[in-house]
């Protein structure tokens, strides 16, 4: 649903879009972890073509416990030790009150508001109260899910607290369907936030959309062509040692070369093009995926119709049998071609098991 239209008036000296036109490049580490791999970072990051803010995760917020939630407010201290070594601002994400009243008073240079905290309008509010009459530049976080109310309600309610130095950060949403990226560009909805809001510089986190280094290039490729402000990237001295997103990290030294890629448009079409038929064929096989449930419905429908009548209880037994010598002549004359003949035994006895359980039985698994 189209989002109604809004107006946000934001300073002409924005921080994240450049007056020459280039990209704002942010990079850094997901999680802090040490001081020594924060500054080795930082230091090889401070040579990379195009870097101007040094970003790592404070604090980490999960899904469930008992996994790496960030060093928390001790990293802090580390930020303010590589703007004073290297120069670069710094920036780090926040989700709540006290999250921002810290990186405010250890002087970050930029708060990046959580798509974890954009979902909850109350959060938000609550973190604009903190930063009101502050002049710190300010990225929002599209919401986890697909919600661009969400997200410009963000925008909103930090812009009516007095920020103007505002910027979005487009990375990607959690979904469903089945796809080849960690988080699902859903390319519709910068586009829209862009319509909406010409005005505001949007910047892609293509790291957290592409989940895993083969897919950085096409989808910060694409994120130029649909005209994306800046990019952030996630880097990492040690990619393979990294305690959180590995396969999303890249070393300092790749990251240069990915940029040197992007900004000089060298073109690797038949990488966005594989990437496109990778998205198509996984959005056929959710279609399908689909299909086999609704047909699973229907059949299990008619199973239960067959075990309520009485006296036919053996019914499901010789419909077993049947099943057995309708694959069994199948496969020996090799009708299934391109099928796993054990995926089909699997599929057919979990079917016959499945004609056996009692009634009473049926979906306990799954209550």
């Amino acid at each position: 649903m189209r989002a109604s239209t809004t107006t946000i008036e934001l300073t002409s000296k924005s921080s994240f879009r450049q007056a020459n036109g280039q990209l704002v490049l942010i990079a850094g580490p997901c999680s802090a972890e040490t001081e020594e791999q924060m500054l080795n970072t930082a230091m090889q990051l401070k040579n990379v073509n195009g870097i101007s803010v040094f970003k790592a995760g404070i604090w980490k917020s999960r899904t469930r416990p008992n996994s790496f939630e960030g060093v928390g407010t001790i990293g802090l201290g580390w930020l303010q030790k590589v703007k004073q070594e290297t120069g670069l601002k710094t920036a780090c994400d926040v989700v709540n009150a006290q999250q921002a009243q810290e990186a405010l008073q250890h002087g970050i240079d930029i708060l990046c508001i959580s798509g974890r905290a954009t979902v909850n309008p109350f959060a938000v509010q609550e973190l604009a109260e903190v930063l009101r009459g502050t002049d710190v530049p300010v990225l929002v976080n599209n919401p986890v899910y697909t919600d661009l109310r969400l997200w410009l309600g963000a925008l909103e309610r930090l812009h009516q607290a007095g920020i103007t130095d505002l910027g979005a950060i487009h990375r990607g949403f959690a979904i469903d369907e089945q796809h080849p990226y960690r988080n699902h560009p859903k390319w519709e909805h910068m586009l829209e936030l862009k319509s909406l809001l010409p005005e505001l510089p949007i910047l892609c986190d293509t790291s957290h959309i592409a989940g895993k280094r083969s897919l950085l290039y096409p989808v910060s490729q694409r994120a130029v062509e649909l005209g994306a402000d800046g990019m952030l990237f996630e880097s990492h001295v040690n990619p393979a040692e990294a305690l959180s997103s590995q396969q999303q990290q890249l070393m300092p030294q790749e990251l240069d070369l990915l940029i040197n890629a992007v900004v000089t448009k060298v073109k690797l079409a038949e990488t966005t093009e594989m990437v496109d038929e990778l998205d198509k064929l996984s959005q056929q096989i959710g279609s399908l995926d689909d299909e086999l449930m609704e047909l699973l419905l229907r059949r299990t429908a008619v199973t239960k119709k067959l075990g309520s009548q009485g006296g036919l209880s053996s019914v499901p037994l010789q419909q077993a049998g049947k099943w057995q010598q309708q694959l069994e002549s199948l496969l020996q004359q090799n009708q299934l071609p391109g099928l796993n003949t054990e995926l089909v035994q699997t599929v057919a006895n979990a079917l016959q098991q499945h004609d056996l359980t009692p009634q009473s039985d049926l979906g306990k698994s799954v209550a």
